[in-house]
């Protein structure tokens, strides 16, 4: 497996920054079968049409939970989305170290180096996807920055946009406010609804938030509290 330390970078990123990095300029220009050419490859031979990504993994990190969702949900393509260049760089050689070691899997996880707070459109179409996640995310405590939290009114229509009827949305954090801020935006958007508690209990998905992610992890060794918020896109009106 790749080390960690060869591909070091800064802990958090601007999302307001420029970046210069390639773009598609609609998601018909996404080349995903070089992302995912296993996947494309047996489609192509049964004759099926190209599969489409329907779960992100929004500012995936190192790539502990992209991996754990390409495990537990084999049929699916997941797709990890990262800012910093060097740590994208790491989960692709994770990802294509996973597929030596064990062939035949790990061939529906994949990363793009992307801002997903101004190009997620440019990757996904209209109801494409069935599960959004963002964990952990940068709390931008000082209030100046706040607008560049990733769950805003304005970016959830986007998040809408792209997610499918009945396509949920999941979100988790080990700080309060951030948590509470999270909650309030999502209850008051029109097209996301809360999943019952019960329900999320049953969610094999939902059981990786913690479990799947280094953040997780590192959160749970020690000892400390988070703020879960699970939400279903629902039906337009």
């Amino acid at each position: 497996m790749p080390k960690k330390q060869l591909y070091r970078a800064r802990a958090h990123s601007n999302p307001l920054n420029d970046q210069f990095f390639d773009v598609p300029l609609s998601p018909k220009h996404v080349n995903w079968a070089e992302i995912y050419p296993e996947a494309y490859a047996a489609a192509a031979a049964a004759g099926q049409p190209p599969p489409l990504v329907r779960f992100a993994d929004v500012g995936c990190g190192f790539g502990g939970l992209t991996v754990k969702l390409a495990e537990n949900f084999p049929g699916k393509l997941v797709v990890g989305m990262e800012l910093r260049d060097k740590v994208t760089e790491y989960v692709k050689a994770r990802v294509i170290a996973l597929r030596l070691q064990s062939p035949g899997s790990y061939h529906n996880a994949g990363v793009v180096r992307t801002n997903a707070m101004k190009c997620l459109p440019n990757y996904f179409a209209k109801g494409q996807l069935e599960k959004l996640f963002f964990l952990f995310a940068d709390p931008h405590f000082k209030a100046a920055n706040h607008r560049r939290r990733i769950i805003q009114t304005t970016l959830l229509a986007e998040y809408a946009f792209i997610m499918a009827p009945g396509g949920i949305l999941y979100t988790i954090t080990d700080v309060e406010e951030l948590g509470i801020w999270m909650k309030e935006k999502l209850d008051a958007h029109p097209l996301f609804e809360a999943v019952p508690e019960v329900e999320v209990e049953r969610d094999p998905a939902a059981a990786l938030l913690l479990q799947g992610t280094e953040e997780g992890q590192k959160v749970a060794r020690n000892g400390g509290k988070t703020w879960r918020a699970v939400y279903r896109r629902i039906q337009d009106t």
